[in-house]
């Protein structure tokens, strides 16, 4: 792409030069309102029980053109004037939080939290798609400006003092048509590879299932498990509890990981946090280590898997440890005591449908977790020795392709997204000229 014949500097540090002939206005100088949101009193009635009117926070707020809030109000919301109805095309700033600096256009008339600056531009100045592409690269420089000890904010009124670089309207309006043709393009292919992801991930999912509860030969005769909610398996399997097969414990908490930084002699520290809810991967590099002379902690071999009991990753986050390792209190330990079962079989058997139905059955408590003493008592499917193994090493061969694939697969996402964030940059900040 070609660039501008002339740039002049735009005093403006994040902006850097500009084109000659483009202005620097500050928002208060082209916009026609600037306004924060507001939450309907709960004390007035309930203004969200069957609410059709939309009413952003944060969460629908992701650099994006939205149409629809997650959340709803109540038409008589605005009628009570305990909210703004702002115009078709206003643009939503977070002010304040870890996504402070994301925006979005709203294609259609709306309102929104006090967490949210809006910015209704003067249509006779500005194009409001461009100003929202240019807003998304000076979103990205906002938390950098911000003073704060806890939580970062950025104001209304320092909103309205934020400055833009404008070219006349109607080249605002080629580079916004421009980049809705580009970005639409990348964002289709985006999605598209999305979509092959949840593919794939299914498949995995289903692969582990059918083959840990039917096994590799599907021409196996079947019998009937006695218990109902299993239904029919190979009939030269068993039913077996866990407590009959493994043994079974969680780990210990740490209250001060400042005396746990010592890697010599010691058993790597595994926390629900180090687990990868999508992989099974672990992180084992986490700076925290237990020494061997240790004896309050508790230690598992290697060759065991570790699942989170407690909290939202309860029955979600699973891991097979290759070393030695201590663990936090939220995992617990599955290490094969009997010949006849094999460690990484019972890995697989816990990401089965079998083992999640009596898991999620069971959850239970304020923060949603299933204790030892009910855990021990969950039933697998034992074959043979040789054909656990059998059963383990094609997943093992299976699972790594599919997970090589779906990396792959974000990894060309990470590029497109890149790719995307560089052409807004570039077209919006004047670096590159978009040709008529």
């Amino acid at each position: 792409m070609e660039k501008y014949n002339k740039y002049k500097d735009s005093g403006i540090e994040w902006l850097g030069i500009i084109p000659e002939h483009w202005e620097v206005k500050r928002i208060k100088d082209c916009a026609s309102k600037v306004k924060t949101g507001t939450t309907p009193s709960s004390k007035d009635g309930d203004y969200f029980s069957d609410g059709t009117e939309n009413w952003f926070t944060p969460v629908d707020i992701k650099n994006n053109v939205i149409n629809s809030s997650t959340r709803k109000v109540v038409k008589k919301s605005f009628i009570d004037n305990q909210i703004s109805l702002f115009d078709q095309n206003s643009i939503y700033l977070i002010g304040i939080g870890g996504t402070l600096g994301n925006v979005a256009i709203s294609t259609t008339k709306s309102s929104c939290n006090q967490q949210i600056n809006v910015i209704t531009f003067d249509d006779s100045i500005c194009v409001p798609k461009f100003n929202f592409y240019q807003l998304i690269v000076v979103g990205n420089t906002l938390l950098s400006w911000c003073n704060y000890t806890t939580m970062p904010i950025f104001t209304q009124t320092a909103t309205k003092q934020l400055e833009l670089a404008l070219p006349p309207i109607r080249e605002q309006r080629q580079i916004a048509n421009y980049l809705d043709t580009k970005t639409t393009a990348i964002d289709k292919k985006v999605n598209l590879l999305q979509q092959k992801i949840k593919h794939y991930k299914a498949y995995r999912k289903t692969l582990i299932n059918e083959t840990v509860t039917k096994g590799l030969d599907k021409t196996v005769k079947l019998k009937d498990s006695g218990i109902d909610w299993i239904g029919e398996i190979p009939e030269h399997w068993e039913v077996k509890r866990l407590k009959d097969v493994s043994k079974i414990f969680t780990g210990n908490s740490i209250s001060d990981k400042s005396l746990f930084e010592t890697n010599k002699d010691a058993n790597n520290y595994i926390a629900t946090k180090d687990i990868n809810i999508h992989t099974k991967g672990v992180n084992y590099d986490n700076g925290v280590y237990i020494p061997k002379i240790d004896k309050s902690f508790k230690v598992t071999k290697k060759n065991t898997s570790l699942i989170c009991l407690e909290g939202a990753s309860a029955g979600k986050k699973l891991t097979f440890v290759d070393r030695e390792v201590a663990f936090v209190n939220k995992l617990c330990a599955i290490k094969s005591f009997d010949k006849n079962v094999f460690d990484k079989y019972i890995f697989y058997s816990l990401q089965t449908d079998l083992f999640n139905s009596q898991f999620f059955e069971l959850l239970s408590g304020l923060i949603g977790g299933v204790s030892l003493g009910l855990l021990k008592y969950f039933n697998i499917l034992v074959p043979a020795i040789k054909e656990q193994q059998q059963i383990a090493n094609y997943l093992d061969t299976k699972t790594t392709s599919i997970d090589k694939i779906v990396k792959n697969i974000e990894t060309q996402i990470a590029t497109l997204k890149e790719l995307r964030k560089t052409l807004i940059n570039e077209v919006v900040t004047g670096k590159v000229k978009v040709s008529a």
